[in-house]
C-alpha cells in the first residue's frame, strides 16, 4: 500500500499541490504558493522539516529535503524510489521533465508524533519493500556490513549528532532500514 496522496487544486491557476496527509505549509510557502505566476517554470521545490516527537530533525538527511510538490497540472509523473531497491511502490517522488525551481517557505512534516509511530511506519515500509524483493542472503550481508559505515556518517558526517537522542535515533534506523528490509525478504 503506497503512502496516501492528496491533491488540493490551487483555485484559477494552472498548478497542482500534492500533500501527504499528514503534511501541512507554513505561512510562508502558503503566501509563495499563492503568489506563484511564473512562466516557463513547470514546477517547484518545496523545502520539508519532518518533525519526531514534535522536534524538527535537522541532521541525517532530513534536514536538507526538498521535493517536488507543486507543479503545472499534467507535468509530472509519480514514480516509485524503494530505499531498498525492488519493485515496492513506496517513497515515492514527483519527477517533471521540464524546469524545476525551488519556493521560500516550508512543508511542515508531522509524520512521527511519537517513536510508536515511528517503527509503525518503520515496521510497515520495511514489510512492503521486503514483499517486492527476491531473498538474497549476500544482499543482507551486504546491506549490514553499509549499515556499519551509514550510521556514523549519518551520526557525524549528516550532523545528526545535532539533534540529540532524537537524531542518534533516526541515524540508527536510517542506517538499519536496508537490513530490515533484506532480512524480512529472506523470511517470505
Amino acid at each position: 500500500m503506497a503512502a496516501r496522496r492528496e491533491a488540493l487544486a490551487l483555485v484559477s491557476t494552472p498548478w497542482t499541490l500534492m500533500l501527504d496527509a499528514d503534511e501541512a505549509l507554513d505561512g510562508a510557502l502558503r503566501d509563495a504558493v499563492a503568489a506563484t505566476d511564473e512562466t516557463g517554470v513547470d514546477a517547484f521545490r518545496l523545502k520539508r522539516t519532518t518533525f519526531l516527537c514534535g522536534r524538527p530533525v535537522r541532521g541525517a538527511g532530513w534536514g536538507d529535503e526538498r521535493l517536488v510538490r507543486l507543479f503545472r497540472t499534467g507535468a509530472a509523473r509519480l514514480v516509485a524510489r524503494p530505499a531498498a531497491g525492488g519493485d515496492a511502490d513506496v517513497h515515492e517522488r514527483w519527477v517533471v521533465d521540464g524546469e524545476v525551481r525551488d519556493l521560500g517557505g516550508t512543508l511542515l512534516h508531522d509524520s512521527y508524533p511519537t517513536l510508536r509511530r515511528y517503527r509503525e511506519k518503520f515496521a510497515r515500509y520495511t514489510a512492503l519493500e521486503a514483499a517486492g524483493l527476491r531473498p538474497s542472503a549476500l544482499r543482507l550481508a551486504r546491506n549490514a556490513a553499509v549499515a556499519a559505515l551509514r550510521f556514523p556518517w549519518l551520526l557525524l558526517g549528516r550532523g545528526a549528532w545535532r539533534d540529540g537522542w532524537r537524531g542518534v535515533y533516526v541515524a540508527f534506523f536510517s542506517a538499519l532500514y536496508p537490513v530490515a528490509v533484506a532480512a524480512k525478504a529472506m523470511r517470505e
